[in-house]
């Protein structure tokens, strides 16, 4: 008999791939705000008490950047209280749990890779938060979890940066791109795929890094995408970020290191080229291209 794996934010990128990559070795069941909304604990209790997961992975959150920061309130009550009712449910009944996390829990200020040892620091609504539900989990989680930091993710199942560019460029728009913001772009695939590999093996418990491999500006990212989806913008331009006047501060340079991952299990993240291409051709097979 399968065990069951709970996903939360089962509708999103993430949690369409884990509900597709699990399906042959678990009993998935998918939740979202629709059928449990994490910010009322007794709505959580009863899904665990009807569900009796084996497993969590506790994707579903606020990650509108931009809303956590308008509304700071919400943001707390979804990714950090939210993420405190599903632990709580979660310890009640022994069941391990990871955690999906993110780069904005660093400052972004540094010049190189960060590891899951270095200070966070972060600078956003958003950021804060989502630290604010890993310390929840660290807290109330009995030892018994994962927190997986991961950024920039693309994927099916949701808008995404990969999508938005080239509806643009097909559409004749021209582009302006960030050039001063730098991460490392990754496929929902690829993390729902390291996620599996990590809660089947032997590694143990802890905090991890999960990122394609390498690091690009914004800008670098659409050049990779319009080169190889062989699409040729009206124009295609580098912009500071100071342009976009956006509400919330992002990271400069907030490349991870899947340093945890290189230890214990062998990194298992492509280079984000190669991510790109592989999602970039699995969308034109979706489409029929």
């Amino acid at each position: 008999m399968k065990k069951t794996l709970l996903v939360t934010g089962g509708d999103g990128m993430l949690g369409t791939e884990l509900r597709a990559q699990a399906k042959d070795t678990y009993d998935v069941v998918s939740t979202d705000v629709g059928d449990m909304d994490v910010t009322d604990l007794a709505r959580v209790r009863k899904t665990f008490e009807e569900r009796s997961p084996a497993l969590v992975v506790h994707g579903g959150a606020m990650t509108n950047v931009d809303g956590c920061e308008t509304d700071p309130d919400l943001a707390y009550r979804v990714n950090a209280l939210g993420t405190r009712n599903v632990v709580l449910a979660a310890a009640a009944r022994d069941i391990p749990l990871v955690y999906v996390s993110t780069d904005y829990v660093f400052d972004g200020a540094g010049d190189r890779p960060v590891l899951e040892f270095d200070p966070v620091g972060p600078r956003s609504a958003y950021g804060r938060s989502k630290l604010a539900g890993e310390e929840f989990v660290r807290q109330l989680a009995r030892g018994r979890f994962w927190i997986v930091r991961t950024q920039w993710v693309y994927g099916f199942g949701g808008k995404n940066f990969v999508d938005t560019i080239l509806g643009a460029a097909e559409n004749g728009l021209p582009l302006k791109v960030v050039d001063d913001q730098f991460g490392a772009p990754t496929w929902a695939r690829d993390l729902a795929s390291a996620i599996l590999r990590l809660i089947g093996s032997d590694a143990g418990y802890g905090t991890y890094h999960c990122s394609s491999r390498g690091s690009c500006s914004w800008f670098e990212f659409t050049r990779e995408i319009l080169r190889v989806a062989g699409v040729t913008p009206a124009s295609l331009d580098p912009m500071p970020s100071t342009e976009l006047d956006r509400p919330a501060p992002r990271p400069a340079f907030s490349v991870l290191r899947n340093w945890m991952f290189e230890q214990t299990i062998g990194d298992p993240m492509p280079t984000w080229q190669d991510a790109v291409a592989a999602y970039l051709a699995a969308r034109g097979a979706k489409q029929g291209t």
